[in-house]
């Protein structure tokens, strides 16, 4: 087992998820390579959304979890299987996105199946996508003692 190759593939996951809850839009692009795809299972927008490659995965995120919108992404229980400069990997997600301009709480889980290629050396996301186990939408005005006191993207709700 290639112990190196595993960890250089959990830390570019993990950098990946960082880069989206800091967004950091530039260096999420060099998670992925050129020609990524991506397939984001999530009821909240009535469909799975699909893009096939980095330009535009990377456009969808920086519009719709801009400022604004703070989200935390936790991943974890890794399962990966490396064949030469391939990989495969299945990861469970739990996520909570905050959007103060919608009055809403979305929380969730999935498990993530990615496909990862070694490139010049390095480990980069080349397919990745889930479909979620739940999603859960809370509004604000039912958590009557909801504060947010810190967040770095906008004005506290």
């Amino acid at each position: 087992m290639d112990m190196i190759a595993l960890e250089e593939i959990r830390r570019v996951k993990f950098r990946y998820l960082r880069c989206l809850d800091l967004k950091r839009w530039d260096e999420m692009a060099e998670t992925l390579t050129a020609d990524a795809r991506a397939r984001y299972g999530t009821p909240s927008y009535g469909k799975a959304l699909e893009f096939d490659s980095r330009e535009a995965i990377i456009e969808f995120l920086r519009t719709t979890v801009g400022p604004g919108i703070t989200t935390v992404h936790f991943a974890g229980q890794p399962e990966i299987e490396v064949d030469g400069d391939t990989a495969r990997g299945t990861w469970l997600l739990q996520d909570k996105v905050i959007v103060p301009e919608h009055r809403v709480i979305i929380e969730g889980a999935a498990f993530y199946e990615d496909t990862y290629r070694r490139e010049n050396g390095a480990w980069l996301i080349s397919d990745t996508g889930y479909d979620r186990l739940y999603e859960s939408m809370t509004p604000l005005d039912d958590l009557p003692g909801f504060k947010l006191t810190a967040n770095r993207w906008s004005t506290p709700a």
